[in-house]
């Protein structure tokens, strides 16, 4: 069964840093292209960046977060990790790692239950 746990959330203050971390199970992990998507209170889903699978990997991000955040994966330990630096109030949202596609970004089969990041002072 497919596996899903994110982890890193919290409260930070504007311009500071953070690090999600997502750990997967239950499927072959470096087969697959990996996703943050992310849920502002009150809106849609917005999604965030996704990396590729195998080992040459490729980053595709959200033109709100590039140069600010940065999507990573080790596959020797099934992990998905986001670096978000120079935080945002609008960067306040529930992260969700998902597991996307074979070939893609889409589609996103499985999701996480999410992880809460509050930017504020």
């Amino acid at each position: 069964e497919v596996h899903l746990v994110e982890s890193g959330g919290g409260l930070v203050q504007p311009g500071g840093s953070l690090r999600l971390s997502c750990a997967a199970s239950g499927f072959t992990f470096t087969n697959y292209y990996m996703t943050w998507v992310r849920q502002a209170p009150g809106k849609g889903l917005e999604w965030v960046s996704t990396v590729g699978r195998g080992y040459a990997v490729s980053i595709y991000s959200a033109d709100s977060v590039k140069g600010r955040f940065t999507i990573s994966r080790d596959n020797a330990k099934n992990m998905l990790y986001l670096q978000m630096n120079r935080l945002e109030p609008e960067d306040t949202a529930l992260y969700y790692c998902a597991r996307s596609g074979v070939d893609g970004i889409i589609p996103m089969d499985y999701w996480g239950k999410g992880t809460l990041v509050t930017v504020s002072s």
